[in-house]
């Protein structure tokens, strides 16, 4: 079936051959031609439809063939630019005036195909066309005062949408004049390390596991870090002593997945009360929930405190860099002055944000994204069952990532095997604070709300085929 295609400039013979069927004689046929030369690095390929049309075949079968490649590292697929020959030297075809062939390289570790690390939404999934529209909306019906210098705790109008959307959705006791709008979670937590700094602190206490930013921007504003104990139970607020402060995620453990214990949530509130410390309640991704109802805000315990921080980063995108800070009466004035008199976050995206959440678009949005992650965990939890049956994910019930329980000893090799295949994905250890008293797990932390929808399916085949 010796077909050519001449779209967007491409005319190659492909020869699918062989007697596996059509997908494999496809792939075979693509593989060699980039393997000789004939498809160099960069070029782009047809989409699915254009060539089974071409080669008069069904249009999975051309998608499939991609897939395959792109998992093997011959091709790249992304949103926005198509499906491509890989950037990496394939072996090539000596040409008769050539005296050295040109040796295959391998993948460089630090350009990866898949990305599988923890705490990226899916960008292509960014609502482009309704945040557009909410632009429109919300630039049409500003006041022109509104494109000056701002209030510092953000537009009053996104103030009042959140401390709405957050007492109906996460069980938050907000009021407009609490809530402080910031430049994500990093900015809001530089703010109350240095209030804490300020106020005399010395010690923050953090979970065992977690990010070591978060952790630095605290030692940057010359706070000491002491790591809580971590257990079945999550992290162990039993033994918060002296510290002027706790920072946590109750409602979904960063990264290990569990919920703190109901138990372990009445103990810091009661330790926040007895010595007059503060809870930094960190609910990063408290709107993607599956198999469990959702675990209110640890703040409608103790508005006076418990800080409550979120964001905009998983739910839409961390390039808008909004986030808020819900805080108890008496901390606003330091806050403020500590971000520094002048809002710093972009009037007009704060204004659309205002225009998604009361318009109800936000609320739609997160319900379609949550039927889609759902969707990748289920594939993902099918697929290792089938494939690596030894390995036990944890961490599911919510969130856009899964811990898997590795055999001991195994993680470092898997990670670096991983990054040979162009797959980027944490260990547990990376994410293990350096004076943690628990005990060492391997496991692999998968982000799985990354890649797009049309590379899903190819990371997934690269993460089982690097299991053990």
């Amino acid at each position: 079936m010796g077909k050519s295609w001449a779209t967007l400039g491409v005319d190659l013979l492909l020869e699918p051959a062989g007697s596996g069927g059509l997908r494999r004689g496809l792939t075979d046929a693509l593989r060699d031609a980039v393997r000789t030369g004939r498809l160099a690095p960069g070029t782009p390929l047809p989409s699915s439809r254009t060539l089974a049309t071409d080669l008069g075949i069904a249009r999975n079968t051309v998608a499939d063939a991609y897939a395959d490649l792109v998992a093997e590292g011959w091709l790249t697929a992304r949103q926005g630019s198509g499906t491509r020959v890989a950037e990496r030297a394939a072996e090539r075809t000596v040409v008769p005036s050539a005296s050295i062939a040109t040796a295959p390289r391998r993948r460089e570790p630090d350009r990866p195909i898949h990305n599988l690390i923890p705490g990226t939404p899916d960008l292509a999934a960014f609502p482009r066309a309704e945040w557009l529209k909410a632009a429109r909306r919300a630039l049409t019906a500003a006041p022109s005062h509104a494109l000056g210098y701002g209030d510092p705790r953000g537009r009053p109008e996104l103030r009042t949408a959140l401390a709405d959307y957050l007492s109906r959705a996460r069980g938050v006791r907000a009021a407009p004049d609490s809530v402080l709008i910031c430049a994500g979670f990093s900015q809001g937590l530089q703010i109350l390390g240095q209030v804490l700094r300020s106020r005399g602190a010395h010690t923050v206490a953090v979970e065992s596991y977690g990010l070591d930013a978060h952790w630095k921007l605290l030692t940057d504003a010359g706070l000491v870090t002491h790591p809580l104990p971590y257990d079945e139970l999550a992290t162990d607020t039993r033994t918060l002593f002296d510290a002027g402060a706790v920072l946590l995620t109750p409602a979904h453990q960063f990264p290990m997945g569990m919920p703190l214990h109901p138990d372990r949530r009445s103990a810091a509130v009661d330790w926040a009360r007895r010595t007059g410390g503060l809870v930094l309640e960190d609910d990063y991704d408290g709107e993607f929930r599956y198999d469990r109802q959702p675990v209110g805000a640890l703040q409608g315990l103790d508005p006076d405190h418990v800080v409550y921080l979120g964001t905009a980063s998983k739910s839409l995108a961390p390039g808008l860099r909004l986030g808020w800070m819900v805080l108890p009466p008496a901390l606003m004035e330091e806050c403020v002055a500590a971000k520094g008199r002048v809002d710093t976050c972009g009037v007009l995206d704060q204004l659309t944000l205002t225009e998604f959440l009361t318009s109800g678009a936000y609320d739609r949005h997160v319900r379609s994204a949550r039927l889609r992650y759902r969707r990748r965990r289920d594939a993902l939890v099918t697929a290792l069952a089938a494939r690596a049956p030894d390995v036990q994910v944890t961490g599911i019930a919510a969130g856009l990532h899964a811990v898997l329980r590795l055999p001991p000893g195994s993680e470092q090799s898997v990670v670096q095997a991983a990054a040979w295949q162009g797959l980027a994905l944490h260990g547990l250890s990376a994410l293990r604070h350096e004076h943690a008293v628990t005990e060492p797990v391997d496991a692999l932390v998968v982000g799985y709300g990354t890649p797009p929808d049309h590379a899903w399916a190819a990371a997934l085949e690269a993460l089982c085929r690097v299991l053990p």
